[in-house]
């Protein structure tokens, strides 16, 4: 971390505040403005984090939004993302050399392979300098934050966390979010479809207790390893050696069978009795939303080590755009070369922030034969963490460049065709909320390779449009159109919701000359002109199974928070929202430097 501090100065990529500013909402809400600004703003690192509510000054830095830029990230990776990339297409398309040129090539290739497996240390590390063991145990001596005002508490949020299996053969370091309950608890927020989680159901089936070291700091780029989507039993540090040429040097946890990497700055040991859950949460989620209370294993910490003089990292999580913003770019672009081992047909991929990742994909393919695209969408939804995807729009080799949005909007809404609409049901992330069941819900993939190229409808002004709409359905109150000059125009509508959509959008479609594609948001909440939050709202809050009506070359989306009018009946979360008091008073310190164009635009 110190190494990282004095980089990010060097390079003029950090502010340093010696203001006190309170862990509970102040500091989130600092880093949450500071990443919405060009190109990520800074890294932040605070040197007075206080804990007013219990009247505490803590002598220990918080450091925010490390990865927060594209440019912070291939700092911190030590060289360019696609670097990375093409080593491991390299590696995996490697040939047996053919002549003593190439075999001696070969030999030095392979040779500096051996930096990819993390070292043992014998003894202690430095992130062992400083004890805390039995009663002196207390995670209140960490400044850890309270992000949000409706959350069950402080979180960690940037948290290493190495487990293994039973048999100790296969070892995980998976990233999940760690509520602090009391001095002594830490909820352990693994979701059913994680290693560690796998690892979990060993234990809970052996009846023993599950060892759990959590590490915090240190090289950034343990942190990164821990997101990386690697196949079930690949050790993540294995890409920290590949990434940096040096293998990590790791030490034992003392209280615990578990290796973590001896420069982390802080270290929590424990072990998870299988057998006991709390109930974690509510969390405010890099959806946006707030995920639910639910029960989750919880560890009881048995040890706290940390560096003589330790940093503590964290991050913030909410309405993108957001330091995983970067986090899932440098992802993106490094697993795409493993994405085509099954794929190889597969040309890129992209997924936008205001998708935050697992509701929204574009994929453009290299199309052979009929249906090729949805065999591509069978082979997503039964990937890994692609599983996890909502929705898919899959495109030929001739679209525009998957991150040009417009000209890749209009190329897509020029060749849409309802038939090629393909919806199913597969497995979805614990923190999507839209689907009638937990866990399961609808998938939506869209066939735009082949070319279909359909006559425009007769467009109206909005005002004609909106008067046309209401006398069909009056619950409409506003309506704005998009893409006018694409063949598929798309027509956003805001309601106030009475009956089921699905029966306005049926009233609606005797004026499918002058609308394609109708969408509808609530009024609350939404402004029908920002076009980057729509698409952020929208792809939360439908199940293609439930939302997607269709009528002819009319394609109706239900945008809108689901209650019992549409037969949902489980909990709709709120959205993640700053407190204006905290805000008012950053402000009136001279902290909060925000455009107010940006806080409007971002809708915090």
């Amino acid at each position: 971390m110190q190494n990282t501090i004095q980089l990010l100065t060097k390079e003029n990529e950090l502010t340093v505040i010696h203001d006190k500013v309170d862990i509970y909402l102040e500091i989130p809400h600092l880093a949450y403005a500071e990443v919405k600004k060009k190109d990520g703003g800074k890294a932040l690192l605070f040197t007075h984090p206080v804990d007013s509510k219990n009247g505490v000054e803590f002598d220990v830095p918080v450091l925010m939004n490390v990865f927060g830029s594209y440019r912070r990230c291939e700092l911190l990776f030590g060289r360019t993302i696609e670097s990375v990339a093409d080593e491991i297409t390299k590696l995996l398309h490697m040939k047996p050399p053919s002549g003593l040129k190439a075999k001696m090539s070969m030999l030095g290739e392979l040779f500096s392979l051996k930096n990819i497996f993390p070292k043992r240390l014998k003894g202690e590390g430095e992130c062992q300098k400083i004890k805390y063991l039995n009663d002196d145990i207390d995670l209140y001596k960490l400044p850890i934050l309270t992000t949000w005002e409706e959350d069950g508490g402080p979180f960690i949020t940037m948290g290493q966390v190495y487990t293994q299996s039973m048999d100790g053969e296969m070892v995980n370091l998976g990233m999940y979010r760690l509520q602090v309950y009391d001095k002594k608890h830490l909820g352990m927020h693994w979701q059913i479809h994680k290693d560690s989680s796998h690892f979990f159901d060993q234990y809970q089936k052996a009846g023993k207790k599950m060892p759990v070291t959590v590490a915090i700091g240190g090289d950034p780029l343990y942190t990164w390893c821990a997101t990386a989507p690697l196949p079930y039993g690949v050790n993540e540090l294995l890409l920290y050696g590949l990434i940096k040429k040096e293998p990590a040097k790791l030490v034992s946890s003392l209280t615990t069978p578990l290796y973590i990497p001896s420069d982390a700055d802080y270290v929590i040991e424990g072990w998870v009795d299988p057998s006991e859950f709390k109930v974690e949460g509510p969390f405010g989620d890099h959806t946006g939303y707030y995920t639910l209370k639910e029960k989750y294993p919880f560890m009881e910490v048995s040890a706290i080590t940390s560096k003589k003089k330790p940093v503590y990292l964290a991050t913030v999580v909410g309405k993108p755009p957001l330091e995983d913003k970067y986090m899932g770019w440098a992802t993106e672009r490094i697993f795409l070369p493993l994405l085509k081992t099954n794929a190889p047909d597969l040309i890129d991929y992209h997924m936008p922030e205001n998708g935050v990742f697992h509701n929204l994909i574009l994929a453009k393919m290299q199309t052979l034969y009929k249906g090729h695209a949805k065999q591509f969408m069978h082979l997503f939804w039964g990937s890994g963490q692609m599983s996890f995807v909502k929705h898919a729009v899959f495109l030929d080799a001739s679209a525009p460049k998957l991150t040009n949005y417009d000209a890749l909007a209009t190329y897509i809404l020029n060749r849409f065709d309802p038939k090629r609409l393909f919806i199913t049901e597969g497995v979805t992330d614990a923190l999507d909320h839209s689907s009638n069941e937990a866990l399961v819900g609808g998938k939506l993939g869209i066939d735009v390779t082949a070319a279909n190229i359909v006559t425009a409808p007769q467009l109206l002004g909005d005002e004609d449009l909106l008067k046309k709409v209401q006398e069909l359905c009056p619950e409409v109150t506003g309506l704005q159109q998009y893409m006018r000059h694409a063949n598929n125009p798309i027509t956003v509508m805001t309601v106030k919701k009475s009956r089921p959509l699905k029966e306005c959008f049926n009233a609606m479609s005797v004026l499918s000359e002058n609308v394609r594609i109708a969408v509808f948001v609530d009024e609350e909440k939404n402004d029908i002109s920002n076009a980057y939050m729509l698409i952020w709202r929208v792809v939360n809050n439908i199940d293609a199974t439930r939302d997607i009506f269709v009528s002819g070359l009319m394609v109706g989306i239900d945008g809108t928070t689901k209650n019992t009018i549409d037969g949902f009946h489980r909990e709709w979360p709120g959205d993640v929202e700053c407190n204006a008091g905290v805000i008012e008073s950053l402000k009136e310190r001279g902290l909060w430097t925000l455009d107010e164009q940006l806080y409007k635009k971002y809708q915090l």
